[in-house]
């Protein structure tokens, strides 16, 4: 392993890994506007690079007719527990002769026995062999270690990010010390140094994974979620973020570059109406009305062209225009593309969650 490593984002691409979304507990009854949001993504995808989707046997008529319409996509017959590519395929690395690999972490819900989101997930920790199977390329078992590919970012020359909150929580490897967690992500990711960032996102259910808040966006240069409103309980965490930024080096040594990518203006709440329309599962964690849900802008992608950009609308669109501008600023030679993306984080995550890059 000591010769792969893991390519930045913002690197070429030859595909996406995504999901066909329809647990219940996820994206409701009638999964239909989630499936909609998700289309959007599909198509914005491959205008630039191959999408590889995926979905359960009785779910496969549904997915293929979905991307009818688009010749760059291929379904596959791969089943899952629920639809977060991110966290549950393959981390994708290479080689210096360009051969590619996919690593499957262990996963466990987000937490397993201790703070887990759902009391079985078999079918997801299955993902990432049967996919790298599907795909022709030799599958890393990284196991025991559980790790989520959210709560990873790198920059592809050596630097990874990642949030302490997350993976020091106790329910994913509590019997590892923090440098025993950091050698086994140099191993496996081929990166020299592991910036640890103290917080996330607010209630962000995943132990607040790093591509909520935090992401580079090139060399040296990293977004940060923020807020100018000290009253706001994300104040607190994107602040202690930016002191450790502002005192940290990358791997090559250079001092980083932090760019503030605002948090929509308003908090986005879960309704009552919202919390009526899931369906979930015993064991299963719940909504309740008024609870805050963890949206942020920093949840982007990068395809080979442009730059997916989560948008949440309604109060929220002078925000939402305004991350467009920073990314665009950021990312002269992308097209930022905003998407609709309530629908989307109304299963916990956003854009970048559902996503997977396959590099090139």
């Amino acid at each position: 392993m000591s010769d792969f490593a893991m390519p930045a984002e913002y690197a070429p691409h030859r595909a996406t890994l995504m999901i066909w979304p329809v647990r219940p507990g996820s994206w409701g009854k009638d999964p239909t506007d989630a499936q909609a949001a998700f289309v959007r993504v599909f198509e914005a995808i491959t205008q630039s690079e191959e999408l590889y989707l995926l979905a359960g046997a009785a779910d496969l008529a549904d997915a293929r007719a979905a991307v009818a319409h688009l010749p760059r996509a291929h379904v596959l017959c791969i089943e899952s527990d629920d639809a977060w590519a991110r966290d549950v395929g393959p981390t994708f690395v290479k080689n210096g002769e360009g051969d590619l690999a996919g690593i499957s972490w262990r996963f466990n819900a987000w937490g397993g026995e201790v703070d887990g989101l759902y009391a079985r997930w078999d079918r997801d920790d299955a993902v990432a062999p049967a996919f790298c199977k599907a795909l022709g390329v030799p599958c890393i078992d990284a196991a025991p270690f559980v790790l989520e590919g959210g709560s990873i970012h790198t920059d592809g020359e050596g630097t990874a990010l990642v949030t302490e909150s997350c993976l020091l929580s106790a329910g994913r490897n509590p019997a590892m010390t923090r440098e025993e967690i950091e050698a086994e992500l140099c191993r496996r990711l081929g990166v020299r140094k592991v910036l640890w960032l103290p917080r996330g996102i607010y209630n962000d259910e995943t132990n607040e994974h790093v591509d909520n808040v935090c992401a580079f966006v090139g060399p040296a240069t990293v977004v940060l979620a923020w807020t100018d409103d000290v009253t706001d309980p994300q104040y607190a965490l994107s602040a202690a973020d930016l002191a450790y930024l502002q005192s940290a080096t990358d791997a090559k040594g250079r001092p980083l570059t932090v760019h503030k990518l605002p948090i929509p203006d308003h908090p986005i709440l879960c309704s009552e109406a919202d919390c009526d329309a899931y369906d979930f599962a015993p064991g299963e964690d719940v909504r309740t009305p008024g609870e805050r849900l963890a949206a942020s802008y920093v949840n982007f992608y990068f395809t080979n062209t442009a730059v997916l950009v989560p948008q949440f609308g309604g109060g929220n669109a002078p925000s939402d225009a305004r991350a467009l501008k920073i990314l665009q600023r950021l990312c002269p030679d992308r097209k930022v593309i905003g998407l609709p993306a309530r629908d989307i984080l109304q299963g916990g995550g956003n854009i970048h969650c559902i996503t997977q890059q396959i590099p090139l």
